[in-house]
C-alpha cells in the first residue's frame, strides 16, 4: 500500500514536470539542441534537390555539433515538391518543435510555406528556392541562393561576354514561377544587350515530347539553347536533341545541377552543357574540398549545388545564432526576432559565395559558370 503511495507521488511530480517543461506541442530548444527542420522532395522526381539539401545540413550540424558548444538537431521532412504537402511537413516541425527551418526547398512549396512561417514567426532560410516571391513581403524569410532575376540576367550577361554572336532559343516551363521568373529576366536582359534570341518556345512538367520546341529552335539557327528548367526535363531535350542530330550548345541554370546524377541517363550527353551556379565540386579551395570529401564519405557521392546551399545555410544560421547571444531554450519567436536583426546586418563567407549579404531576404552573391566535362562539373571561366 505504501508502495502504491509513493508511486502516486511520483506519477504526479513527473506530471506536473511534463506541464511545466510544455510536454507536446512545443517551439522551444528544450531538448539543449537548436532545433533546425528541413523540406524537400526526398521522393519523386525532384528527390535528389531534396535529398541533397537534407544531406548537405545534416553535415553541417554534425560538424558544428563536434566542436562542442552550441549542438543542433535536424529533421528533414518529405514534401515530394508539392505545396499542401509541404504545408503539412511544415506543421509536423512544428509539432516537433521546429524553433528555425531550412528549406523547403524547391519554388513552389516554399511559396506556400513562406506566408505560414511569416505568420507564425519562424525564421525561414530556403536554400534553393528562388522566386522573389518567396521573399516578397515577408520580412522573416530569406534565400541563400540567388533569385530568379539573378540567374536571368547573369545568364543574358555571361552569353553576351563569353558567347558573342550567338543565336539562342529558349525553351521554359510556363507554368512554373521558377522558370518563367528566370526567363523573363533573361529576356530583357538580352534585349539590353543584344544578344539575339530567335526562338522561344514553352514547355510545363508534364512534357514528354519536345520535337515541336527542338524543331523550331533548330530551323532557327539556334546554336545555343537556353534552359531555365529543371534538370529532369532538361535531361528529356538532351536525348531528343541527340536523336535528331541536333546539337547545340546547351545552357541551364541551378535546376539543371543534378543532371549528372540522374539514374538511367547518360551523361555522355551532357559534354559540353554550361550552367551558372553557385557551386563548383571540383574547386580547389581549402573550404570546398573539404566539404566534398567529407560529403563522399558521408553519402556515397559527389554534393550538387543544393547539398552546398543547405550547409551554408546551416552554417549562416550557426553564425547569427551565435553572434545573438541567445540559448538554444530560447522560443522561436524570440530567436526569429534575433536572426533578423544579424542577417540584415551581417557578412557571412561559405562554400557557396564570399562576403555574403542581405537585403529584404534576398542574398547579394555572384553566380559563376561551370561547364560539364568528361562527366563532371568545371569552372567555364
Amino acid at each position: 500500500m505504501k508502495m502504491k503511495k509513493v508511486l502516486s507521488v511520483v506519477l504526479v511530480v513527473a506530471l506536473v514536470a511534463c506541464l511545466f517543461a510544455g510536454c507536446g506541442k512545443k517551439t522551444d530548444g528544450t531538448s539543449g539542441a537548436l532545433k533546425i527542420g528541413t523540406i524537400g522532395p526526398l521522393t519523386g522526381d525532384a528527390a535528389q534537390y531534396g535529398n541533397a539539401t537534407k544531406h548537405g545540413a545534416e553535415l553541417a550540424a554534425k560538424e558544428i555539433n563536434a566542436k562542442g558548444g552550441i549542438q543542433i538537431e535536424v529533421n528533414g521532412q518529405d514534401d515530394e515538391s508539392d505545396a499542401e504537402k509541404s504545408v503539412n511537413a511544415y506543421n509536423n516541425l512544428l509539432d516537433w518543435g521546429m524553433q528555425v527551418l531550412v528549406g523547403p526547398t524547391t519554388t513552389t512549396p516554399s511559396i506556400a510555406v513562406s506566408a505560414e512561417a511569416n505568420k507564425d514567426r519562424i525564421f525561414m532560410l530556403t536554400p534553393s528556392a528562388s522566386a522573389v516571391k518567396v521573399t516578397e513581403g515577408k520580412d522573416n524569410v530569406y534565400q541563400i541562393c540567388y533569385n530568379d532575376p539573378n540567374q536571368g540576367s547573369a545568364s543574358a550577361r555571361y552569353m553576351s561576354e563569353h558567347i558573342p554572336g550567338a543565336k539562342v532559343a529558349v525553351i521554359y516551363d510556363n507554368a512554373s514561377a521558377y522558370s518563367t521568373g528566370i526567363y523573363q529576366t533573361f529576356e530583357a536582359k538580352a534585349k539590353e544587350l543584344g544578344v539575339e534570341v530567335v526562338s522561344v518556345t514553352t514547355c510545363t512538367e508534364d512534357t514528354k515530347d519536345y520535337s515541336v520546341q527542338l524543331g523550331e529552335a533548330k530551323n532557327a539557327g539556334a546554336d545555343v539553347v537556353f534552359l531555365p528548367i529543371y534538370y529532369t526535363p532538361a535531361s528529356l531535350i538532351l536525348n531528343q536533341a541527340n536523336a535528331t542530330g541536333y546539337h547545340p550548345t546547351f545552357f541551364g541554370v541551378d535546376g539543371m545541377d543534378g543532371i549528372l546524377s540522374l539514374k538511367g541517363f547518360d551523361t555522355s550527353l551532357a559534354e559540353g552543357v554550361m550552367l551558372l551556379t553557385p557551386f563548383a565540386a571540383d574547386s580547389t579551395d581549402e573550404a570546398t574540398a573539404s566539404f566534398v570529401k567529407a560529403y563522399e564519405e558521408a553519402y556515397g557521392e559527389t554534393p550538387n549545388q543544393f547539398a552546398a546551399d543547405a550547409y551554408d545555410c546551416v552554417y549562416a544560421v550557426y553564425q547569427a545564432f551565435t553572434a545573438s547571444g541567445l540559448d538554444v531554450s530560447a522560443s522561436h519567436e524570440e530567436i526569429c526576432d534575433a536572426l533578423m536583426q544579424q542577417f540584415n546586418t551581417m557578412s557571412f563567407s561559405g562554400i557557396t559565395g564570399a562576403d555574403m549579404v542581405w537585403k529584404d531576404g534576398q542574398v547579394d552573391k555572384e553566380p559563376f559558370a561551370v561547364i560539364i566535362k568528361n562527366g563532371a562539373y568545371t569552372s567555364a571561366g
